[in-house]
């Protein structure tokens, strides 16, 4: 849509294992690499329904090697974990950002529920 929100800037910071995205409205959001790989846009982590999504655990210590542009739209991120399907799209990229910590809150519940980890 014309109206979404633009990055404007992208940075890796390998020492803590954050994206930065800044967008053109002024919104900055710092994105753990854990997190953009547990709700990765791709089929195997989505699936390919509402009910479908999976929980991955023992993500903690994942981190991207390569983020690699995808026409002007979107970007593939590359993880050390080998995982590198699904497209992170500015709009998603966007709706990571503004609702983190209410996903990632459930992704905790998750784990738990499941009697998962992140990881040590």
């Amino acid at each position: 849509m014309a109206d979404d929100p633009w990055p404007t800037d992208l940075r890796y910071s390998k020492d803590d294992k954050t994206l930065t995205v800044s967008f053109d409205d002024g919104v900055t959001h710092v994105l753990p690499a854990e997190y953009m790989r547990v709700y990765s846009p791709s089929a195997e982590v989505r699936g390919h329904g509402a009910d479908e999504r999976q929980i991955v655990p023992a993500r903690r210590h994942v981190g991207i090697i390569k983020i690699e542009p995808v026409g002007n739209y979107a970007v593939r991120l590359h993880f050390d974990d080998l995982h590198d399907t699904g497209l992170f799209t500015w709009a998603y990229l966007r709706e990571l950002g503004d609702k983190q910590e209410a996903w990632w809150a459930q992704y905790l519940a998750d784990l738990d529920a499941r009697g998962l980890s992140r990881g040590t």
